[in-house]
């Protein structure tokens, strides 16, 4: 997941514009995950507790996979400098050690007001929607539009 990073201004950015990236998730990702979030749950972190669940063996947290919209957001589209407002998530089915993940985001809705991107975001595995969601980010201008001085305190 070293893809380089692109950067869209809000005008630069249409309906429809797409971005997405692959992420194999590997063990020492779950177990820095759980370091980071101190969630320690052993569904995550331990083959002897996971094989008695319903999944069977270790998944990764679900927020872990939510994370990685975050990196598409944050460095594909719209990039650096967009500044996250909100997200949606919606755990449809487990993601497990070895899988791969392949995260989407697209472009739904464009408010001038403010500068947002409304992106309608999935991940998936084997071609199967393991998550998906909706986020709200605020996206920098093209140009910098100055702030008016604060009014001077009276004495």
């Amino acid at each position: 997941m070293t893809a380089p990073f692109t950067s869209y201004y809000f005008e630069d950015l249409a309906l429809g514009m797409r971005e997405s990236i692959m992420k194999t998730v590997m063990a020492n990702d779950v177990v820095g995950f759980a370091t980071l979030s101190g969630d320690h749950n052993p569904v995550h972190l331990s083959d002897h507790f996971a094989r008695k669940t319903r999944f069977g063996g270790r998944i990764a947290h679900g927020l872990y996979t939510a994370s990685l919209i975050s990196a598409v957001l944050g460095m594909r589209l719209p990039g650096p400098g967009a500044v996250y407002l909100s997200q949606t998530l919606n755990f449809r089915a487990p993601v497990r050690i070895g899988d791969v993940v392949v995260v989407a985001v697209e472009v739904v809705e464009l408010v001038a007001e403010g500068r947002r991107c409304r992106l309608a975001c999935e991940c998936l595995v084997d071609g199967k929607v393991v998550l998906d969601g909706e986020a709200l980010v605020m996206v920098p201008a093209r140009r910098v539009i100055p702030r008016a001085p604060a009014p001077a305190s009276a004495p």
